[in-house]
């Protein structure tokens, strides 16, 4: 039988030995145009950037008749940012989505209504901006704060 992790302890049939789980930890930082994904990792942070291919273009056109297509297209493009976060996240245990726009409500309430998200902690946090010594400290000190 395969041994199954639970809780941090080893169960597997047989062994009464008590084994910690080594538990993947994400903080992504996020407003709709960028998201700064740290993996907390044997104490070092390693960040990678998704980009939203939405940007607001005002290049004169007469947004009247071109509104449909033009909301259309930003929907699209926030769906596909979207989902680039949630294909990120499946691969952890435990994330904390934070920044200074509604971006982390919006993911989150996707992913509390997907039932491959419900095994995985995820937490929204308030957040200003942030330079990324900020950012990391931010993710350092919050998973520091989780296991107290």
């Amino acid at each position: 039988m395969a041994s199954e992790t639970i809780w941090g302890f080893n169960l597997s049939e047989g062994n009464t030995n008590i084994e910690m789980k080594n538990t993947k930890k994400l903080g992504i930082w996020m407003d709709h145009s960028n998201a700064y994904l740290m993996e907390l990792k044997n104490g070092a942070i390693v960040t990678d950037i998704v980009k939203s291919e939405f940007a607001q273009q005002d290049n004169g056109y007469d947004m009247k008749y071109h509104e449909k297509s033009y909301h259309n297209k930003e929907q699209q493009q926030q769906s596909d940012y979207y989902k680039k976060l949630r294909d990120s996240i499946r691969n952890y245990q435990e994330v904390v989505l934070f920044g200074p726009t509604d971006a982390k409500a919006e993911l989150f309430n996707q992913l509390k209504g997907d039932h491959l998200f419900e095994k995985i902690k995820i937490e929204v946090e308030q957040s200003d901006q942030m330079n990324e010594d900020q950012r990391q400290t931010f993710v350092t000190e919050y998973f520091k704060r989780q296991n107290v």
